[in-house]
């Protein structure tokens, strides 16, 4: 990424986000349209500023020449001990995207690296996410970054239910 001034920063512009959600949003749309709603710019407007009340959210915008050209929708878990498991902290992942026209040119990586970096400064040795089954470009994408499949998330759709 030579040449480029490329920046991540933080950020509460819900409309940018919004914005920058569509192609995550259509491309779930289009893998499962029985689970997601068409994407509604002003809904989803509603919806990352409320999410930005959180403090455990955090979103990141990856810049290139000022131009936003992804995102990602991250957040602080922790995870206490109690009698079944051993208590952690993690960075989870909701959505991490590029947009079409930047993808393959390392922008997500840089987005990886920041999150990764931002683990290290809070103390936090774990980075986790989920991706759907069917995005085989996410699921490349991850697994090209060494993220290894610790658990299988199984559904069963019931015949005679609406």
């Amino acid at each position: 990424m030579e040449g480029y001034t490329i920046k991540v920063k933080q950020t509460n512009d819900y409309e940018l986000i919004a914005k920058l959600n569509k192609p995550v949003h259509d491309l779930h749309c289009a893998l499962y349209p029985e689970r997601f709603n068409t994407y509604n710019f002003e809904e989803m407007q509603v919806l990352f500023k409320e999410l930005m009340y959180n403090d455990a959210f955090i979103f990141l915008v990856i810049y290139d020449q000022e131009e936003a050209v992804g995102y990602a929708w991250i957040e602080i878990r922790n995870y206490p001990e109690n009698p079944l498991i051993k208590g952690y902290h993690s960075i989870y992942v909701h959505q991490l995207s590029v947009v079409a026209w930047k993808r393959k040119q390392g922008y997500g990586t840089e987005l990886l690296r920041y999150i990764e970096e931002l683990a290290k400064e809070r103390n936090i040795d774990v980075v986790e996410l989920d991706y759907w089954v069917d995005n085989l470009v996410a699921r490349h994408f991850y697994q090209k970054h060494h993220f290894t499949k610790k658990r299988e998330f199984v559904y069963k759709k019931i015949d005679g239910y609406a």
